[in-house]
């Protein structure tokens, strides 16, 4: 791969007075970004770490669904990869203290986020093309948990937290243990969680039959209303378990830090919905019958994914304080991850062991290697940065459900980064060049033919921001940007049955660059405890890269295929070949057929807030009312997939000294603006509540008690960026209480 100049980071900085946000007002530091900077910069959140160890313990999207901008893609209740803007996949990185994490979730859409929420100090949200500062092609955006497992300071005092946590909805609980010090000169960080929760109830309704039921249901509507109750109430193999360890040490001096950290993350869970499982929908009454029997007989399978990843990451920071460089911030990591689908038959269903054979594991794999230096090169005048970056990473499918030949990816970044205050208004601006090059190869199915590719190119990305306080109460920040992003391995090499998805899909290995132009504009506002934030945001994406399903007349059904080909196919020879397509058909003729495809697409949309914070005897109660909206259509006019519907979030907080009380309904719209082969999903509002309270011990000690309500209303919700939607709907209601005990 050629060494090419490349990585500017740039900071899409949209400086402003204060954070607005649904959290309370407050001066925070953006931790792992190019500038290490007080102010906050729009659009971004900040989320501090303890209010995550105060809420309910869920997926990474889901802790952060509720902010305006941000939405998930549910799998079930241990799945739940973040959507930024609509944007989603490889558009948005999931980082771990400023450094890309490198699992698997990218090569499955029920692949979990491996990422341990257990004592952080932050997450850090950044809309938008701006998250180019922290990684490439960060169309959408990023999200950055930072734990500070390596710490850049001496921690004063010896700190222990025990944590213990309960939750209705699953019959679960979490177990954790903190603790950190300074012993001999070094800092010492120790992290271990422990999460076990059972499969999740759901309220009464939410599970949806087939049409086949609904048929029959006109025949004996007695028999199936009953059978109907039976099975309502919880969703098979919705259940996780986590076991997560750190272990941090670093040193820390007047000619900087340096430190190391090891991390390993184990788990299990349930796939609550896999492909295979259902018959083709467009079979006859007698196919749809025998699927129906087949299910029945298979309804206690249980299929699972187990998953283990470790990583080392040394991290540090030198003074030189030289006439150029200032110092010199470094990083690297070294990770492994393997996650691994099984099938199993529960106790009670082994009667059916040639069958369970045929479900061999298949693994997916994921070992990267990166490391990079940030040069600080600011002077009096302009404050600048040079960073530069290399990524070595194998993918790699193995098993039954392969969908993907091994590829690899190395990634070569330089990027340039400066800030300027010219008093009246502030202007940032960089530029970011990445060399890319990918090698993978497809296999033809039906002949066995492998075709090898080796994609090497560049991207290039620019953005600049200005910002300008209009009066002592209003700012206004303007932001554009041009970002390239190159296609992922899954869209240039995917070729097979992706169960996960229902599909067959297929992949492009000359698909083009995706291009984004982005244009934001954002207004805060605030004076005399009222507050207003307002952003809003076009996206052109040129090339926009989509996984489109075929329309319905280019499927086949299976016996009307296998006639087909008898009627055109003579002779012993063209009767073999026959058969061995009809084979890779039959194998795979229930998913629908999708393919990666290129297509000029805009998004578009808005994000506004507004509230009062009252002053109040003992404390401060607050209320607020967010909205946030994106629309994303291709050239043609059609919808583009999976965007999630408008929400409206209304929001109350209260808090003293020692009791913080928070209620938030989240009334999200019903979408009907779908994609190809999409449905429409309802309306659905979600009301959730926590209180925390904080008792003061002996010897400076304290115990936090948290007690918080999901979904009060036990509210049957979808949610439409969700692959299974229909056949896994979101939690019923959920109460739990939350200890953690700090000496």
């Amino acid at each position: 791969m050629k060494k090419f100049l490349n990585v500017i980071i740039v900071l899409i900085a949209f400086h402003s007075n204060s954070l607005i946000s649904q959290e309370v007002e407050e001066t925070v530091v953006v931790t792992s970004a190019l500038i290490d900077t007080s102010q906050i910069t729009n659009p971004l959140y900040v989320i501090d770490g303890q209010d995550i160890a105060d809420d309910a313990t869920t997926s990474l999207g889901d802790a952060i669904d509720s902010y305006l901008g941000v939405s998930i893609a549910d799998y079930g209740a241990a799945v739940g990869q973040p959507i930024i803007r609509g944007m989603s996949g490889p558009r948005v990185k999931i980082l771990k203290n400023g450094m890309v994490n490198r699992d698997v979730s990218g090569l499955g859409v029920d692949h979990l986020n491996d990422v341990d929420l257990n004592d952080i100090s932050q997450l850090e949200i950044v809309k938008g093309p701006s998250s180019m500062l922290y990684a490439n092609g960060t169309i959408g955006g990023i999200i950055n948990v930072v734990d500070e497992c390596i710490s850049a300071i001496n921690y004063e005092l010896p700190e222990l937290k025990v944590g213990y946590e309960t939750q209705s909805v699953n019959d679960g609980d979490s177990k954790n243990i903190n603790y950190k010090s300074n012993i001999g000169g070094f800092n010492i960080n120790f992290g271990h969680n422990k999460i076990d929760f059972g499969n999740y109830d759901v309220p009464f309704g939410a599970i949806l039959h087939d049409e086949d039921h609904d048929e029959h249901d006109e025949h004996d509507g007695h028999e199936e209303d009953e059978h109907h109750e039976e099975d309502m109430g919880f969703i098979n193999n919705s259940d996780y378990a986590i076991e997560a360890t750190k272990f941090g040490i670093s040193k820390v001096g007047d000619w900087g830090y340096v430190g190391i950290s090891v991390d390993n993350l184990e788990s299990v869970y349930g796939i609550p919905f896999h492909g295979d499982e259902h018959g083709d929908e467009h079979g006859d009454d007698h196919e749809d019958h025998e699927d129906e029997e087949e299910h029945e007989e298979h309804g206690d399978e249980r299929i699972f994914s187990t998953t283990d990843s470790e990583s080392t990451t040394i991290k540090g920071s030198y003074n030189v304080n030289g006439n150029i460089v200032n110092n010199i911030d470094f990083t690297f990591r070294n990770s492994d991850y393997t996650l691994t689908e099984a099938h199993e038959e529960e106790e009670g269903h082994d009667d059916h062991g040639d069958e369970e054979e045929e479900h061999a594991p298949t693994v997916f794999a994921n070992e990267a290697i990166e490391y990079g230096a940030i040069f600080d090169i600011s002077n009096e005048n302009l404050s600048q940065k040079v960073a530069i970056n290399f990524v070595d990473e194998d993918n790699s499918i193995v098993g039954e459900e392969a969908f993907m030949n091994p590829a690899n990816s190395e990634e070569f970044t330089i990027g340039y980064y400066a800030s300027k205050d010219f008093g009246s208004f502030n202007m940032d601006m960089g530029i970011r060049v990445d060399q890319i090059e990918r090698t993978g190869s497809v296999t033809d199915e039906d002949h066995g033919d492998v075709d090898q590719y080796n994609i090497d190119d560049s991207t290039n990305s620019f953005a600049l921001s200005i910002g300008r306080n209009l009066n002592d109460n209003l700012n206004l920040n303007v932001g554009f940007a041009s970002v390239e992003r190159l296609p992922s391995v899954i869209e240039l090499f995917m070729n097979g049955p992706h169960m996960a998805t229902g599909r067959f899909e297929v992949g492009d290995p000359n698909l083009n660059s995706e291009t984004s132009k982005n244009f934001d504009i954002s207004l805060n506002y605030e004076n005399d405890g009222f507050y207003a934030y307002a952003s809003f945001f076009i996206t052109d994406v040129d090339n926009y890269i989509a996984l489109i399903d075929e329309e319905e007349d280019h499927h086949m059904d299976e016996d009307e295929h296998h006639e087909d080909e008898e009627d055109h196919h003579e002779g012993e020879d063209e009767h073999h070949d026959e058969d061995d397509h009809d084979e890779h058909e039959h194998g795979y003729g229930n998913l629908i057929h999708a393919n990666y495809v290129q297509e000029d697409a805009e998004f578009d949309g808005y994000e506004f807030e507004f509230g009062k914070a009252f002053e109040m005897n003992s404390g401060i109660l607050d209320l607020s009312f967010g909205r946030d909206v994106v629309n994303a259509e291709f050239s043609d006019g059609h919808y583009v997939p999976r965007i999630n519907p408008s929400r409206n979030i209304y929001s109350m907080s209260y808090s003293t000294n020692d009791l913080i009380f928070k209620l938030q309904l989240k009334d999200v719209d019903k979408q009907k603006e779908i994609g190809e082969g999409e449905t429409e999903t309802d309306a659905y509002k979600m009301l959730d509540f926590r209180v925390t309270k904080t008792y003061s011990l002996a010897d400076d000690s304290e115990l936090r008690i948290s007690l918080f309500g999901r979904n009060l209303l036990d509210e049957v919700a979808r949610n439409h960026s969700s692959f299974v939607k229909d056949e896994v709907p979101l939690p019923g209601k959920n109460l739990g209480v939350k200890f953690q005990l700090t000496f």
